[in-house]
């Protein structure tokens, strides 16, 4: 007998996948044009100093630390995104819960975690944007992954 979590496992990454990618788009654009628009880049690349510097090594800097900052942004949030596939039953609202979750953690983490709170709260408008983009993310997911599981029944 099929483990149902195995069947629905790769649907669920590939759903996190679009959903993390969706976002990163939408960040990554808005932010050319909105100077209100959330910095989750700055977020990244100053977690990613930090770590750098609590294992006693230099970080990197330029591309390099904004590249790093990208692929730990896009993976962490499509492992996130990927828990769509536990609402099976109602995939587009459990990634809408899983984005708004994580917009609001986007808002109130990273000052508490020594990150700032400038990149996601600087502005009413930042914040509202910082949430939104989570919560399209999580409908992206949990849209592809309604779509994927109709298609292989």
């Amino acid at each position: 007998m099929n483990n149902p979590l195995e069947s629905t496992l790769p649907q669920a990454i590939g759903s996190g996948l679009a959903g993390a990618i969706a976002l990163n788009i939408l960040h990554e654009t808005v932010r050319q044009f909105v100077p209100e628009a959330p910095r989750a880049d700055i977020l990244g690349e100053r977690s990613i100093t930090k770590g750098f510097q609590k294992a006693g090594k230099q970080p990197p800097t330029g591309n390099k630390l904004y590249g790093l900052a990208m692929l730990g942004d896009v993976t962490s949030n499509a492992l996130y995104y990927s828990l769509v596939g536990l609402g099976k039953n109602a995939p587009i609202l459990t990634g809408a819960a899983l984005g708004v979750l994580a917009g609001v953690g986007a808002v109130t983490l990273p000052g508490p975690m020594g990150l700032g709170e400038a990149p996601t709260k600087r502005t009413e408008a930042t914040v509202v944007m910082t949430v939104g983009w989570y919560l399209f993310g999580g409908l992206v997911a949990g849209f592809v992954f309604d779509r994927l599981r109709r298609s292989a029944s």
